[in-house]
């Protein structure tokens, strides 16, 4: 299997294990990281049990990929996503942007909650590079970072804009200026966007991106 296939497991076993809770038969991200657990590539029916002891009875697992829960699971929610990887993006540094850090998460996490571009954590920032740009007086109004990582390959992530400066090609600043750091580390981009995003999508394919693959990310609810 590629390791994008399953790239929640390939992460924790691999380049991000030091935010990994659980065991070789299921893991998940620390939780103030990021929401998200993963099982391993063949899934005997022990890991679906620990994957229960990890989120607790009644507790939801966010998986990522192709899923067949086990007995006694139940779908909380599904949402389809396309997979996309930098194919033919030519990007380099900017200069312009500001470099985001724990200091910043308050800020971080205000922009996220009017923005809504997916999961994020008090600590997500400490995943990966995440920048930003700030208005005349100061405020946080776009940013973008990097969360998981497999061998090879970095995922953009927390792409948005304030809704007072979209249309002026922040999003494509940002994420032009992260593949070129990941290309500079020899790795490819990739990201994950709601099938329903065609507007991100396009922008996406505009830089050069192209889909991998379709998919979803699943929140299962362990028996009680």
């Amino acid at each position: 299997m590629h390791p994008l296939d399953n790239p929640v497991w390939h992460a924790l076993t691999g380049p991000q294990k030091t935010v990994a809770q659980g065991d070789g038969l299921a893991l998940r991200y620390d939780p103030a990281f990021a929401p998200f657990a993963g099982l391993p590539d063949a899934r005997p029916a022990e890991s679906w049990a620990a994957l229960g002891e990890l989120v607790g009875a009644g507790g939801v697992a966010v998986l990522v990929g192709d899923v067949v829960p086990a007995e006694g699971w139940s779908e909380a929610f599904r949402i389809s996503t396309l997979q996309m990887v930098a194919t033919d993006v030519t990007a380099g540094p900017d200069t312009r942007l500001e470099s985001l850090g724990l200091a910043d998460a308050d800020e971080m996490l205000a922009l996220v909650g009017r923005t809504n571009p997916g999961p994020f954590a008090a600590r997500t920032v400490e995943l990966g590079d995440y920048v930003g740009v700030r208005d005349d007086d100061g405020g946080l109004v776009a940013m973008a970072g990097t969360r998981m990582r497999v061998d090879g390959f970095t995922e953009i992530s927390a792409v948005c804009t304030d809704v007072s400066h979209r249309g002026s090609g922040l999003g494509t600043r940002l994420v032009l200026a992260l593949v070129g750091r990941i290309q500079a580390r020899g790795e490819v981009a990739c990201l994950h966007v709601m099938r329903e995003n065609l507007e991100a999508i396009r922008l996406y394919e505009a830089i050069g991106f192209t889909t991998r693959r379709e998919g979803d990310v699943v929140g299962l609810r362990s028996p009680a």
